[in-house]
């Protein structure tokens, strides 16, 4: 199965977080990671709080939704993460964006990802990686997404290099 997974994370050391995600997936059974877009600097969605590092992994997997989900959740509790506010500031978030052409709703996990097709700060970073893919239940790409999504704030510092 073809996933993407979007990562985002505003507290304690941003890059250390970011390369446990990446490190810790590639690690998993029967998880292979496939590529990492470019990580981009945003301004956070919800209450004030630190900027967010965010970016997206496209991962090859033989683990269902639901077993991708715990492993991801796994990393996240790893990185030290608590439940706390709503849209708060987290020191790593794993969000389970898009897996094959699935379309599921369960508690708990649904597919494509809820705010995947109107959040440029997770359009842009999967855009890098399938601009081209449609997303199911949508009719339409990533990259034509990403064109339609609402503006930013402007505080977006940009992209950094891979």
């Amino acid at each position: 199965m073809r996933a993407y997974v979007g990562v985002g994370t505003n507290l304690g050391d941003r890059w250390a977080h970011l390369a446990l995600a990446a490190r810790a997936l590639a690690a998993a059974p029967r998880v292979a990671l496939v590529r990492a877009s470019r990580v981009l600097d945003t301004a956070p969605l919800g209450p004030p709080q630190p900027r967010f590092l965010n970016a997206a992994l496209e991962l090859e997997t033989g683990l269902p939704p639901r077993a991708l989900l715990l492993l991801l959740q796994g990393i996240e509790r790893e990185a030290l993460r608590r439940p706390a506010v709503r849209w708060g500031p987290r020191s790593l978030d794993l969000d389970l964006l898009l897996a094959d052409d699935l379309i599921m709703a369960e508690p708990g996990l649904t597919l494509p990802h809820p705010g995947l097709t109107s959040r440029r700060f997770v359009l842009q970073p999967l855009a890098e990686l399938c601009g081209e893919r449609v997303v199911p239940g949508t009719g339409r790409s990533v990259a034509a997404l990403l064109a339609a999504a609402p503006p930013w704030d402007g505080r977006d510092a940009g992209l950094y290099p891979r």
